[in-house]
């Protein structure tokens, strides 16, 4: 199983979108996919429905039992979306209060990826929908995870967010001695905006080969998609950024060796 995290210390960058629509092309494809959700806001929950305060099993669990959940006990935790291939796993309110909980426990940084190698043979792909904030949450996804997405909206702002998130991966990569394999994606773009141009322009610049060549476009069919619960690669097939999120998938496979449908 390939697993990869969506991060970024900003919100509202595209990391749910970024999930989401990625999940539904790979399960469209016949791959296996599991989507994860890590944010106690629970958008990735949300969007496919799943209402949070109901759920007696969550992504929350994992943290609180650790290696004392099953296999058995994690996959009852899984809620099948409205796609074929494609499972979610859950996230609670519960889990905003781990940081507080367990934040300095030893150990506590890798209880996700320990609990995602005893499904390692269920799924083909997992994708880490991440907080905007660093903690327990952020540090397990990324911990687990082989590559690392990095939504980037294309304004000024958003630029600062990025430099703190690549302040936290050199944090974490020295602490833990792994280096992240991680691309820089550059979302909202909208040409007819100085500002958009500009922020790829820089983000080309100061990143290089780090940033995906391609964008994600402003596209209000997203927001449709997500209002009728549908991953947009079945809500909306031709539109321009499920397009655009098609040339990721196929740079990410790719980059990684591997051979797109």
């Amino acid at each position: 199983m390939k697993i990869w995290t969506v991060a970024n210390q900003k919100g509202g960058v595209g990391k749910t979108t970024t999930t989401v629509t990625l999940g539904g092309i790979l399960a469209s494809q016949g791959k296996k996919v599991l989507l994860i959700d890590t944010d106690p806001h629970a958008s990735l929950t949300y969007y496919f429905g799943i209402d949070s305060e109901q759920l007696e099993i969550s992504v929350y669990d994992i943290f609180a039992r650790g290696k004392n959940m099953k296999k058995e006990e994690i996959l009852q935790s899984l809620c099948p979306s409205s796609m074929e291939n494609l499972d979610i796993l859950p996230a609670t309110m519960a889990i905003a209060t781990l940081d507080r909980s367990m934040g300095n426990k030893n150990g506590m940084g890798l209880l996700l990826k320990k609990a995602l190698a005893k499904l390692d043979n269920e799924y083909d792909y997992a994708i880490l929908d991440c907080p905007p904030v660093l903690g327990v949450l952020m540090v397990n996804a990324l911990a687990a995870s082989e590559r690392i997405l990095i939504p980037v909206q294309t304004e000024f702002l958003a630029l600062k967010g990025l430099d703190r998130m690549m302040r936290t991966m050199e944090l974490m990569q020295s602490s833990q001695s792994k280096t992240y394999q991680y691309t820089i994606v550059p979302t909202m773009y909208d040409k007819r905006t100085k500002a958009s141009l500009e922020a790829y322009k820089t983000l080309r610049t100061t990143y290089g080969d780090k940033v995906w060549p391609g964008v994600i476009p402003v596209d209000t069919k997203f927001r449709d998609a997500s209002l009728a619960m549908k991953v947009p690669s079945l809500f909306c097939p031709k539109a321009r950024g499920v397009y655009a999120y098609e040339a990721l998938l196929k740079y990410l496979m790719k980059i990684n060796g591997e051979a797109s449908l």
